[in-house]
């Protein structure tokens, strides 16, 4: 047998021989999955992996308390403020102050950083004097009172709490402030380099009510030592952030905050939710874990049995997972859970409830207690900036998002010796950081000869989430006696047609090529999941579980290399075996990381070359990885697969000067001539 037949054979059993099918694949079993079943299963697995792991696996009060520390740093991380960031000056300003009945109100606005304003109303027993008094932070949620604030829609939870012995401060929210930002990113505006970013408008939330302890406490008439925090919806939510971040609250009542996995992600209740209900589960925590955090201190998990967006099959499996944190921790006698009859909103009983709890262990009373009835104020006598014209110019609250969460600044290396602990370093924090959900080991994808013909066929990198290819695309071109065998990969975008590959990718990719083909990673052809804005499930289910739809994609090319590299073609093997990449857009920068963890796991050793066309300048056009903006960006990214990579950009973009960074690493790896711009 020559070597032409013996690589003809090789192919053949690589891509079986057979008609021409539609991309519905001919053959197929009358029951297959659509797109949208097969990603429903794998989140639903996910989930139901994930929330095993309640306090980190800890078992005893000794393995919490050493597990504790690591998992406060990793949730002030998943919420953008790992490092904290630096207590500025509040810079609080009363602007008007009014007065109803036994209570008296001050209109104040603080800055919890330079630029990004808090307004809130402060309900104060009228003539408190020296008598200090504990104090309340009140987080709201999402009532819309345009102008006002959303603050105003809360004001019967301050004048009770005043009534009764406390000092109350009510914040207003960031998406419904008098100084508005935005909580919908990437439910509805399409803002997905939040997660490049490690941004999510719960890190503000919590962040302003950290600050809002800083006010607190700083005023004359409150016990610093007697702190408590509680909200409603997005208000719950918050409180659950602030308890867990800030030890000096010591009693917490989040109403209708925290739901779980299972609920948000495999039931879909995640689409009655915008983004400040969630942190970047980069580690991927089951969520209850935060308020473990809390524990063993005083928590009341209130909730009502008709609420649509916090389910009670999710609120009886948390109110159980805290009475076994908290009888672990023994305290069982500080958790309780209260659950209210009807739907999302407080009623008298509800109010009760709240009131009585803190009543009970922050106050330290046990006085009978009646709800609030209290006469409405107008909110125009609650604003903090009376008019338009009163709103503060220097605020940055509309855009928080662009610094709220620092990016890298990467430092180039000098010489190969820097760049190569540069690069060692920058691979490690990649994993931890963007790639820590996807498997240490990348193995190799299998194949589905029931799917296969000549040219078409189908991988599988993870279970439940096949991805098709095409081969072939050169037609039998065999080597004709090259010393060498190359192997050219083009790597597709979601909405890349596999029938239109080699017409859409320029002749010069293909150069010297003896095999080509194209693979159409997750979620894209026949296998694209329903994508609808807003809400965008899928991909905002993913970031809760801690990871992207490209950063699947990432996984599925890395694994697809991992079955190439290594096999013998009709001979050729080894040495003798080249393989380069290709790919348009943020398709081209998923092969690269895909070259970086197929070389972290001892498999790139012959990947060659890689051919990016239109490269996006920065992450935030995509490929889009959690927190990937938090260690480098497309320059630096695509800069290490020097020394041993070819690098070649094409197209307009290729000439931006922000790829002369990238040009820089190779030549600090000693490798410039690698680099190519054409």
């Amino acid at each position: 047998m020559t070597r032409r037949d013996a690589l003809r054979l090789s192919l053949a059993a690589s891509f079986p021989a057979g008609s021409h099918p539609p991309l519905a694949w001919a053959n197929e079993p009358a029951k297959r999955k659509t797109p949208d079943e097969m990603i429903d299963a794998y989140l639903a697995a996910e989930v139901k992996r994930i929330s095993a792991k309640f306090m980190d696996g800890a078992k005893t009060k000794d393995e919490w308390a050493a597990a504790r520390p690591r998992l406060k740093r990793e949730f002030l991380d998943m919420l953008g403020l790992d490092p904290l960031p630096d207590r500025t000056p509040l810079k609080a300003t009363v602007t008007g102050t009014l007065e109803r009945g036994n209570v008296t109100i001050e209109n104040v606005h603080f800055q919890s950083r330079p630029g990004l304003y808090v307004t809130g109303n402060l309900y104060r027993p009228k003539g408190a004097g020296d008598k200090k008094h504990p104090g309340i932070v009140y987080v709201c949620g999402h009532s819309n009172r345009g102008r006002d604030g959303n603050k105003t829609a809360f004001q019967d939870h301050g004048l009770w709490f005043a009534s009764n012995g406390y000092v109350c401060l009510v914040v207003d929210t960031l998406q419904l402030g008098e100084v508005a930002g935005k909580h919908h990113g990437t439910y509805n505006l399409g803002r997905w380099w939040w997660h490049d970013r490690g941004y999510t408008p719960a890190g503000v939330e919590c962040w302003n009510g950290v600050r809002a302890i800083d006010y607190l406490v700083s005023r004359p008439e409150v016990d610093a030592d007697k702190i408590g925090v509680t909200g409603i919806s997005g208000g719950g939510a918050t409180t659950c952030w602030v308890a867990a971040a800030d030890d000096r609250v010591k009693v917490a009542v989040p109403v209708s905050g925290m739901s779980d996995l299972e609920c948000y992600v495999a039931d879909k209740v995640i689409n009655g939710h915008c983004d400040c209900m969630f942190p970047l589960n980069t580690y991927q925590w089951n969520l209850q874990t935060v308020l473990a955090l809390f524990a063993p201190k005083p928590l009341l998990f209130a909730n009502s049995d008709a609420d649509p967006i916090f389910p009670m099959a999710g609120n009886r499996r948390i109110a159980e997972r805290m009475r076994v944190c908290y009888e672990l921790l023994g305290a069982k006698d500080k958790f309780d859970d209260y659950v209210s009859k009807g739907g999302h909103d407080y009623r008298p009983d509800l109010r009760t409830a709240v009131f009585k709890f803190f009543h009970t262990h922050l106050l330290g009373s046990d006085a009978a207690v009646k709800d609030a009835d209290c006469p409405k104020i107008d909110g125009k006598d609650l604003r903090v900036f009376p008019t338009d014209a009163d709103l503060p110019k220097d605020a940055i609250n509309a855009t928080a998002d662009e610094s709220f969460v620092p990016t890298a600044t990467v430092k180039l290396p000098a010489d190969a010796k820097d760049f190569a602990a540069w690069k060692t370093d920058t691979l490690k924090q990649l994993r931890e950081r963007c790639f820590r959900a996807l498997p240490e080991k990348v193995r190799s994808a299998k194949r589905d000869q029931s799917k296969d013909d000549k040219t078409h066929h189908e991988w599988t990198a993870e279970l439940g989430l096949p991805f098709p290819g095409r081969a072939g695309l050169l037609g039998e071109n065999a080597p004709n006696g090259r010393s060498k065998f190359q192997y050219t990969l083009v790597v597709l975008n979601p909405e890349d047609d596999l029938g239109r590959v080699k017409n859409n990718l320029p002749e010069r990719v293909f150069e010297d090529s003896t095999w080509a083909s194209a693979v159409l990673p997750r979620g894209g052809g026949p296998n694209r999941w329903t994508r609808k804005n807003p809400p965008n499930t899928i991909e905002r289910s993913l970031a809760l579980l801690g990871q992207t739809a490209d950063g699947g994609r990432v996984h599925d090319v890395a694994a697809m290399l991992t079955y190439l590299i290594g096999r013998d073609w009709g001979g050729y093997s080894g040495p003798h075996v080249t393989h380069r990449l290709v790919g348009s857009g943020p398709a081209g920068v998923i092969a690269a990381y895909a070259v970086m963890l197929a070389g972290q796991a001892g498999f790139a050793g012959t990947i060659t070359e890689l051919i990016v066309i239109d490269p996006p300048v920065s992450h935030r056009d995509g490929p889009h990885l959690l927190n990937v903006l938090r260690v480098l960006d497309v320059p630096e990214a695509l800069g290490l697969l020097a020394p041993q990579v070819k690098l070649t950009l094409l197209g307009k973009t290729a000439k931006d000067k922000a790829f002369d960074r990238t040009a820089a690493l190779y030549a600090a790896a000693g490798a410039a001539d690698k680099f190519v711009r054409e």
